[in-house]
Protein backbone atom coordinates (compact mmCIF):
# COMPACT_ATOMS: atom_id res chain seq x y z
CA UNK A 1 0.00 0.00 0.00
CA UNK A 2 1.41 3.14 -0.84
CA UNK A 3 2.41 5.99 1.62
CA UNK A 4 -0.30 8.53 0.70
CA UNK A 5 -2.75 5.43 0.86
CA UNK A 6 -2.04 4.80 4.45
CA UNK A 7 -1.90 8.27 5.45
CA UNK A 8 -5.70 8.78 4.01
CA UNK A 9 -6.61 5.97 5.52
CA UNK A 10 -5.24 6.13 9.13
CA UNK A 11 -7.05 9.94 8.96
CA UNK A 12 -10.32 8.81 7.91
CA UNK A 13 -10.61 6.00 10.23
CA UNK A 14 -9.78 8.28 12.76
CA UNK A 15 -12.01 10.87 11.70
CA UNK A 16 -14.81 7.99 11.64
CA UNK A 17 -13.24 6.70 15.11
CA UNK A 18 -14.17 10.65 16.35
CA UNK A 19 -17.48 10.96 14.80
CA UNK A 20 -18.57 8.22 16.72
CA UNK A 21 -17.23 9.15 20.29
CA UNK A 22 -18.78 12.73 18.83
CA UNK A 23 -22.02 11.01 18.79
CA UNK A 24 -21.76 8.97 22.46
CA UNK A 25 -20.56 12.03 24.35
CA UNK A 26 -23.68 13.79 22.81
CA UNK A 27 -26.09 10.53 23.64
CA UNK A 28 -24.81 10.78 27.34
CA UNK A 29 -24.68 14.52 27.72
CA UNK A 30 -28.29 14.22 26.12
CA UNK A 31 -29.97 10.77 27.62
CA UNK A 32 -28.06 9.57 30.80
CA UNK A 33 -26.53 12.51 32.34
CA UNK A 34 -29.86 14.51 32.09
CA UNK A 35 -29.47 18.80 32.20
CA UNK A 36 -31.63 20.59 35.37
CA UNK A 37 -34.74 20.75 33.95
CA UNK A 38 -34.34 16.72 32.77
CA UNK A 39 -33.25 15.94 35.96
CA UNK A 40 -36.12 17.63 37.70
CA UNK A 41 -38.74 15.98 35.89
CA UNK A 42 -37.25 12.52 36.02
CA UNK A 43 -35.82 12.40 39.66
CA UNK A 44 -38.04 15.39 41.24
CA UNK A 45 -34.67 17.22 41.71
CA UNK A 46 -31.53 18.62 39.54
CA UNK A 47 -29.05 15.83 40.45
CA UNK A 48 -25.22 16.39 39.58
CA UNK A 49 -24.49 12.75 38.12
CA UNK A 50 -21.26 11.57 37.38
CA UNK A 51 -19.61 8.77 34.15
CA UNK A 52 -16.31 7.34 34.60
CA UNK A 53 -15.71 10.23 36.97
CA UNK A 54 -16.95 13.31 34.84
CA UNK A 55 -19.76 15.41 35.34
CA UNK A 56 -22.08 16.19 32.68
CA UNK A 57 -20.52 19.80 32.08
CA UNK A 58 -16.77 18.25 31.84
CA UNK A 59 -18.24 15.84 29.10
CA UNK A 60 -19.37 18.54 27.58
CA UNK A 61 -15.82 19.72 27.15
CA UNK A 62 -14.57 16.68 26.15
CA UNK A 63 -17.23 16.89 23.50
CA UNK A 64 -15.85 20.46 22.16
CA UNK A 65 -12.40 19.42 22.16
CA UNK A 66 -13.39 16.17 20.08
CA UNK A 67 -15.20 18.29 17.72
CA UNK A 68 -12.22 20.72 17.31
CA UNK A 69 -9.87 17.47 17.01
CA UNK A 70 -12.35 16.33 14.45
CA UNK A 71 -12.41 19.68 12.40
CA UNK A 72 -8.89 19.32 12.15
CA UNK A 73 -9.09 16.43 10.93
CA UNK A 74 -11.41 17.39 8.26
CA UNK A 75 -9.59 20.26 6.82
CA UNK A 76 -6.51 18.10 6.70
CA UNK A 77 -9.26 15.61 4.76
CA UNK A 78 -9.68 17.96 2.53
CA UNK A 79 -6.32 19.69 2.07
CA UNK A 80 -4.83 16.03 1.14
CA UNK A 81 -8.32 15.82 -1.55
CA UNK A 82 -7.99 19.14 -3.43
CA UNK A 83 -6.92 18.34 -6.43
CA UNK A 84 -9.80 15.45 -6.73
CA UNK A 85 -12.15 17.65 -5.37
CA UNK A 86 -11.72 20.85 -7.75
CA UNK A 87 -11.70 18.10 -10.51
CA UNK A 88 -15.07 16.72 -9.40
CA UNK A 89 -16.68 20.27 -8.64
CA UNK A 90 -15.61 20.73 -12.38
CA UNK A 91 -17.23 18.22 -13.60
CA UNK A 92 -20.53 18.20 -11.89
CA UNK A 93 -21.09 22.07 -12.01
CA UNK A 94 -20.31 23.74 -15.43
CA UNK A 95 -20.11 27.15 -16.13
CA UNK A 96 -17.21 29.19 -14.47
CA UNK A 97 -19.94 31.50 -13.40
CA UNK A 98 -22.23 29.23 -11.99
CA UNK A 99 -19.31 27.43 -9.89
CA UNK A 100 -18.58 30.77 -8.35
CA UNK A 101 -21.84 31.30 -7.39
CA UNK A 102 -21.95 28.23 -5.79
CA UNK A 103 -18.20 28.31 -3.79
CA UNK A 104 -19.15 32.27 -3.11
CA UNK A 105 -22.53 30.60 -1.23
CA UNK A 106 -21.02 27.79 0.33
CA UNK A 107 -18.24 30.11 1.88
CA UNK A 108 -20.94 32.59 3.38
CA UNK A 109 -23.12 29.75 4.81
CA UNK A 110 -20.25 27.93 5.88
CA UNK A 111 -18.86 31.11 7.40
CA UNK A 112 -22.26 31.91 9.34
CA UNK A 113 -22.32 28.48 10.69
CA UNK A 114 -19.11 29.32 12.48
CA UNK A 115 -19.57 32.63 13.83
CA UNK A 116 -23.35 33.00 14.93
CA UNK A 117 -22.98 31.81 18.27
CA UNK A 118 -20.96 35.23 18.45
CA UNK A 119 -22.87 37.45 16.43
CA UNK A 120 -26.29 36.48 18.16
CA UNK A 121 -26.77 37.34 21.96
CA UNK A 122 -29.16 34.58 23.79
CA UNK A 123 -32.61 34.87 25.27
CA UNK A 124 -33.56 35.26 28.81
Amino acid sequence: MKTKSKSNFIIDAVMFLCMMALTGTGFLRKYILLGGRASRETYGAKLDMYMLGFNRDDWGTIHLYMGYFLLALLVLHIVLHWKQIKIMFRQLISGDSMRLIITVVFLLISIFLVIFPFVLSPQL
